[in-house]
């Protein structure tokens, strides 16, 4: 028997987030950064729009089903059949950020239609841009295998199976954008899910729990998922300077969005500072709003001034990676009170890699998170008073706080870095392939 060639080229197609700074883009491309440093030929190619990355862009300079480009072909018969300079110039990343800065996001409410179009491959109104992939993929990169960053984009992979190309698809939050469909379109969107799944060479998730979840909602068997550890870039990573003079901090580092939990944690916050000896903590606030979640969020901070506590938090925004730093090192503990059950919870590693402890609510991936790497504390769900009341016994004693987030660091530091989930997921990634061709 001749031994199957180790993969040494990965087209990695990765779903970009409009002009958000998104947690699976920044994954994907600090993943692929990492394969290109090993060695890899890993070509991260986005799809929608261009990625936004607090980190070095290592994606290709093009874009495959780009986002005024496929809206158009759904919502008018002609652009179905324009010529391909009209495509490129529709796909061009240029554009595509130009119409992402002014207000252009993903709602799912507004895309069911165009979703189960897409999953439809060469059978919905975007089959001419399936064709362009496969033609692309095919001639001019030939990869070993195709990897996509979610499976919302799989209704090209039918076609890639019929060009002999394995397919694994990464599950990272797949449920959230399905969940936010509405009816009858989510319904349709799973049963071609679940239709796509037997042409799909391997899945790869972050925890357990996605595991389970997925393989449940898409009907996905066991012998075909693997769980692979999520791993961030440390190289410029710095640990957080001890400093008991600054006041005692509690940051939030996320979206701005009900999902979240910013609501949540607002509650704890004005739970909190009704609590004795608390007048010095501060709350520092970061992270996207974009149209979608403008109002949600400019509601919470107000609810903090109606508090009168407009003087004991801060705002930073949305920030970039020197920003991000600026939070982190500025903190006591993170809290991102999330209400649905985060699958990964790239923000955990991001805190205890710079030595900030994390609470955390005891659902979906973070109570494996802390089991690996410690550094936190759980609390219940949805539950703002037993949040208040964890941040109130930490605040007591900061340094065993700060100690508690030294042993996260040194977790993450050791076994969650970048080069150790590259080398991880390419080791799953020759074992998926190597049962393909078997």
């Amino acid at each position: 028997m001749v031994e199957q060639q180790a993969i040494e080229r990965i087209a990695y197609l990765t779903s970009g987030a409009a002009n958000m700074f998104c947690g699976s883009c920044l994954h994907d491309n600090t993943l692929a950064r990492a394969w290109n440093k090993q060695g890899i030929d890993a070509l991260l190619v986005p799809t929608y729009t261009p990625i936004r990355t607090d980190e070095e862009d290592v994606s290709v300079d093009q874009v495959f089903f780009g986002g005024i480009n496929v809206y158009l072909q759904q919502k008018i018969f002609f652009f179905r059949y324009l010529p391909t300079f009209l495509d490129r110039f529709l796909d061009s990343k240029w554009l595509l950020r130009k119409a992402t800065s002014r207000g252009l996001e993903i709602s799912a409410r507004a895309l069911g239609s165009l979703t189960v179009s897409m999953l439809k491959g060469r059978h919905g109104n975007q089959r001419k841009e399936v064709k362009r992939l496969c033609n692309w993929l095919r001639n001019d990169i030939k990869p070993d295998v195709v990897l996509l960053s979610n499976l919302l984009i799989g209704g090209c992979i039918s076609d890639l199976k019929r060009l002999d190309i394995p397919v694994v698809v990464t599950l990272q939050g797949d449920d959230i954008f399905l969940e936010d469909l509405i009816e009858p379109f989510k319904t349709q969107a799973i049963d071609i899910l679940r239709q796509i799944v037997p042409d799909v060479s391997g899945f790869l998730v972050h925890s357990e729990y996605y595991r389970d979840y997925m393989m449940s909602l898409l009907q996905i068997p066991s012998e075909k998922i693997y769980v692979v550890p999520l791993g961030i870039d440390t190289q410029d990573v710095v640990p957080v300077a001890s400093d008991s003079t600054h006041p005692r901090t509690i940051g939030y580092l996320a979206r701005m969005s009900r999902e979240k939990g910013l609501h949540v944690l607002v509650d704890a916050f004005i739970a909190l500072k009704q609590m004795p000896e608390t007048e010095d903590v501060k709350l520092h606030l970061a992270g996207w709003r974009g149209v979608t979640n403008q109002q949600f969020a400019d509601e919470q901070i107000q609810r903090l001034k109606d508090a009168g506590l407009e003087e004991s938090f801060v705002d930073y925004g949305t920030v970039d990676r020197e920003g991000k730093f600026t939070l982190l090192n500025n903190s006591d503990l993170l809290c991102v009170p999330t209400i649905y059950k985060e699958p990964k919870g790239l923000f955990v590693l991001e805190a205890l890699a710079h030595g900030v402890p994390v609470v955390l609510p005891e659902h979906g991936a973070f109570p494996e998170v802390i089991n690996d790497v410690g550094g936190g504390e759980l609390v219940p769900p949805r539950d703002p008073q037993a949040l208040a009341k964890c941040w109130y016994d930490l605040l007591q004693n900061r340094a065993a706080l700060s100690e508690l987030g030294n042993q996260g660091r040194e977790a993450v530091l050791s076994r969650r870095d970048a080069e150790t989930m590259a080398n991880k997921t390419l080791e799953v990634l020759n074992q998926i392939v190597r049962s393909d061709s078997a």
